[in-house]
């Protein structure tokens, strides 16, 4: 009989509003069961820590003792919602929207990178990656959220079929040449992905916002005029605004720093605590 855990995780990945790092597949070309496992027994970091399909069904018989079993309400869940919980370095990770059942439901997304147009169910099926339930509370954690970019970055170099991922914080997708040469750089010790699992759109004021940045510190950032005139030259000191913030982890009151170009600059906190500004000192 499948336990309750069990029928508990099939109830979260029927809600469309599961978060994580989605993975896009050319339309039909998703990995099935067997494809994640053999993925798992070829990785030295990672290991397939639990498989449903091994859990037996549940059956309900009918009230007159009939010979015929009656299907619990969760069967058919269980049939179109395939999973399985992927271990990487210690930490749990659920990969939803297998094949031969429904994909993930992809959210909402605005901006893009590397890629020459915005994702539909058309052209792309998706998978969606995210925290196991163990993990529940520290999905912003930096250790679960790099290990989760770490865990997305191996299944694309495994599977030529995943052509981009979509970030759901920053509303971004992004191309699959672009996220593996980025994330693992990152993962080796160089500069925060800004532009990809962050981003930036203008304000109605002219000022430059960063998009996603809260996930990583609990904050955006918000480059005011006139800095913000030039967009081009705004992104630049923007991406290396969010790296700096990444490391020290935002801000609590006020500092200033100084640009590659001279600039003296001054960084504050917003009255509620949501937005660092940045403003010429």
């Amino acid at each position: 009989m499948m336990g309750t855990e069990g029928l508990k995780k099939i109830a979260e990945y029927a809600d469309p509003e599961t978060k994580g790092l989605y993975l896009l597949f050319a339309h039909g070309k998703r990995p099935d069961r067997s494809a994640l496992k053999a993925f798992a027994a070829s990785q030295s970091a990672t290991a397939l820590s639990h498989d449903p399909s091994s859990e037996p069904i549940v059956k309900l018989a009918v009230a007159d003792h009939a010979s015929e079993p009656v299907a619990a309400p969760g069967d058919q869940v269980q049939v179109n919602h395939i999973w399985l919980e992927l271990l990487r370095d210690g930490l749990a990770f659920d990969l939803t929207g297998l094949a031969p059942g429904d994909p993930a439901a992809m959210p909402e997304v605005k901006h893009r990178f590397d890629l020459d147009h915005l994702p539909d169910a058309s052209r792309y099926e998706a998978l969606c990656l995210s925290p196991g339930h163990h993990l529940a509370g520290g999905e912003r954690t930096m250790p679960v959220a790099k290990g989760l970019v770490a865990l997305g970055r191996d299944l694309m170099l495994c599977f030529e079929e995943m052509e981009a991922i979509l970030w759901p914080p920053a509303m971004s997708v992004i191309g699959r040449r672009y996220f593996e040469s980025t994330s693992s750089s990152w993962l080796e010790g160089g500069p925060f992905p800004a532009l990809g699992l962050t981003a930036f759109e203008e304000t109605p004021d002219g000022a430059l916002q960063s998009v996603g940045l809260e996930f990583w510190i609990g904050q955006e950032l918000l480059i005011e005029p006139p800095l913000s005139a030039d967009k081009v030259a705004a992104t630049r000191m923007g991406v290396r605004l969010v790296n700096q913030l990444i490391l020290v982890g935002g801000i609590e009151d006020a500092e200033r720093l100084v640009s590659p170009d001279g600039t003296r600059l001054l960084l504050r906190q917003s009255r509620n605590g949501h937005y660092i500004r940045v403003s010429r000192e």
